[in-house]
């Protein structure tokens, strides 16, 4: 899923973020966590990482968002630094974050970048490490790290780490719409309310296998999307116009939350009528916030 080439005397990512088709919550962890059940799946929409090796040890990086922290608990920096202390490496590195996925919409975007200093900085300092030992080291800094080596679409348990590659017997055409508002993981989280029955991934994956979309759209599911619409009444209203455009005879197969918000999605039948569900979308009257709205593919 990522994009990783030599520039110069660098190294430079191209990172994905990803969709939840499904997720369900299975309970609350001893250690504070709780253990999810969920098929991730990336998709076309990309930050981009710059890595300079520096010869002082130090590890500085630089983003285009300035609401973007760029400290020591950044998941970036925290990567890099993993990297040199768990392998003495004495080099250090300059990064350029050039941010396109959104923060606080369930994209991953945080955990994407992360994923691509650990693959970039394998290739920067030749580290010669395989795919298995990068997500493992991933699954220390967060739950959603360890996909990005295992993609195009997984299904995650635990708390999103242990992650089980699936095969797509064809790509997937979406249309994503991200609010201007962002949700907190650990609030919507806190604002869960615990289900007496838990609903099953396996009909999504069985219709994945199928190849049958519409059944696909039946199946998506998103346990955590109550609470977070609770929180975040625009998630709501634009996860709606999103479903209202089946009404118009668009092939909008279901609509959902992804991850803990606030981004929606739409499935859709294929490429052209993702591109009406857009231009759809786009004619609404002004709802309770502004988003942006772009058509997505699954990524090879």
């Amino acid at each position: 899923m990522m994009w990783i080439r030599r520039r110069g005397l660098g190294v430079q990512v191209w990172t994905p973020a990803k969709v939840n088709l499904f997720l369900e919550v299975m309970g609350r962890r001893p250690d504070g966590y709780h253990d999810l059940a969920t098929l991730m799946l990336g998709v076309g929409w990309y930050d981009t990482l710059e890595l300079l090796e520096r010869s002082d040890g130090e590890v500085i990086l630089h983003c285009d968002t300035a609401e973007l922290s760029t400290g020591p608990e950044n998941l970036i920096v925290r990567a890099a630094q993993l990297l040199r202390s768990r392998y003495g490496i004495l080099q250090g590195v300059e990064i350029r974050l050039f941010k396109r996925i959104p923060m606080q919409a369930g994209l991953a975007g945080g955990s994407s970048d992360a994923a691509a200093t650990l693959a970039g900085l394998n290739q920067l300092w030749r580290l010669g490490h395989d795919a298995p030992t990068l997500a493992a080291l991933g699954a220390e800094l967060g739950s959603d790290v360890s996909f990005f080596f295992h993609g195009p679409a997984a299904w995650c348990t635990g708390r999103g780490e242990i992650v089980q590659p699936f095969p797509l017997n064809q790509a997937l055409e979406l249309v994503l719409v991200c609010p201007q508002v962002g949700l907190s993981t650990a609030s919507v989280f806190r604002a869960l309310q615990r289900s007496r029955s838990l609903v099953s991934g396996q009909p999504l994956l069985e219709a994945l296998q199928r190849g049958d979309l519409a059944a696909v759209g039946r199946s998506l599911f998103n346990r955590l999307e109550e609470p977070a619409e609770r929180l975040c009444p625009p998630v709501r209203w634009w996860r709606e116009q999103l479903a209202a455009t089946a009404s118009l005879g668009i092939g909008c197969l279901g609509a959902r939350m992804s991850g803990s918000g606030s981004a929606v999605f739409a499935l859709a039948q294929d490429a052209a009528e993702a591109l009406q569900i857009t231009r759809a979308v786009a004619k609404v009257p002004a709802g309770p916030s502004t988003a942006r709205v772009l058509v997505v593919r699954s990524c090879d």
